[in-house]
């Protein structure tokens, strides 16, 4: 089959890609790399306009013309290749604000879209109208949103977020599932809001390759390694605060027995390689499942803070602290889980060796590419 891929977030639609080729397939990616991750994509949208100066005339001219110099260029760089988004068997959306412009520009490039490609699906995977209005509702015991329920950042921080609970999103949400033949959920995050909905396929958890992320069997004989890697951006929303008063106490009590590293807005390949000395890495609280960056790290038989909730240890039928450690919003919790880790090293081997398994049992991306092809075979229209 001929796929086109839109948008990149985490890797994710590489790895698919990675998966769908070794299948036999042709794939194409187009999108922006997602930020300074600078994913690879095959047809590279740009954002401009982010110098702080040039972002305020933009603002300004956005309040004053309700005028978006930002889409208005994506949508010229789109209608310059459209040629190339045509024509294929199958398209996906990483989420449903792929091509980042306002509402009514993504209307206009998504028309296109779905004028010229019968078969097109959407992936719910980052913010969406169906997780964050699930979240806004508290339908989650705590998520991305709790630290703005907590007033530690902003509303305006928070836009990425609280936007898809406007009208305009609204809007554009009923208008994508109008005309997708059906979405999928990338993991539990997303899956349980979307239980209910009438065109929603399933979860296909997130496509790890793992023949190229190797395993490398811990020592504990010198010192616990603990990294924690920081996206400066989402500090509040990740839960890294939590994680830094904790390693504070962990330092001082235990500075003969761990080395702490700290690490801020790394692109992939420099994130990847600065991991690899770890023991211990702290991903995010406010989850339920894991995203990208703790999957690939328990691939390379990492022990993991993330999400591990209840409804995923029953998902996939585990044991609590087998695999990965679910990370609470509570500093207590995680300076005593980090101890235990810490003064039992032997649990630090063996929730390695069972990450590894775990990822490759559930995770491997050309099967989680076959689910994929299963999901969309199942409501593709000649």
């Amino acid at each position: 089959m001929k796929i086109l891929l839109i948008g990149e977030y985490s890797r994710l639609h590489n790895s698919l890609k990675e998966g769908l080729e070794k299948l036999g397939h042709e794939v194409t990616i187009i999108g922006f790399g997602d930020d300074f991750k600078d994913y690879p994509v095959d047809i590279k949208l740009y954002e401009n306009y982010q110098t702080p100066w040039v972002k305020f005339i933009k603002h300004v001219i956005y309040k004053l013309f309700k005028f978006d110099l930002v889409s208005h260029d994506i949508e010229k760089q789109f209608y310059a290749i459209k040629d190339k988004l045509k024509g294929y068997d199958v398209v996906q959306l990483i989420n449903e604000n792929a091509f980042n412009t306002i509402p009514k520009t993504e209307k206009k490039l998504l028309e296109y879209i779905f004028r010229n490609n019968k078969n097109v699906f959407l992936l719910s995977c980052g913010t969406d109208y169906s997780s964050v209005n699930f979240a806004y509702n508290n339908g989650f015991k705590y998520s991305i949103l709790t630290p703005y329920f907590e007033e530690k950042e902003s509303k305006k921080s928070f836009y990425y977020a609280l936007k898809f609970t406007s009208e305009s999103y609204k809007n554009l949400h009923q208008y994508i599932y109008k005309n997708i033949k059906g979405v999928i959920a990338s993991d539990l995050d997303y899956h349980i809001p979307l239980k209910n909905e009438s065109k929603y396929l399933g979860l296909a958890p997130n496509p790890i390759n793992t023949d190229v992320l190797e395993f490398t069997q811990v020592s504990t004989s010198k010192k616990i390694v603990i990294f924690h890697g920081i996206n400066a951006s989402k500090y509040y929303k990740k839960g890294n605060n939590f994680f830094s008063e904790a390693l504070e106490e962990i330092q001082k009590k235990y500075k003969d027995k761990v080395e702490i590293l700290t690490v801020t807005d790394l692109p992939y390949t420099e994130y990847i390689e600065a991991f690899n000395k770890a023991h211990i890495v702290l991903d995010q609280v406010y989850a339920y499942d894991q995203g990208f960056n703790a999957l690939e790290a328990m691939a390379k038989g990492k022990v993991v803070f993330t999400g591990a909730e209840q409804e995923w240890l029953e998902y996939y039928n585990l044991k609590e602290n087998t695999v990965a450690i679910n990370a609470l919003p509570d500093v207590n919790y995680l300076i005593n889980t980090l101890e235990w880790l810490i003064l039992n090293p032997n649990k630090i081997e063996s929730i390695s060796k069972n990450a590894r398994h775990f990822i490759v049992d559930k995770h491997y991306y050309i099967n989680a590419a076959k689910l994929y092809l299963n999901l969309w075979n199942s409501q593709l229209e000649d």
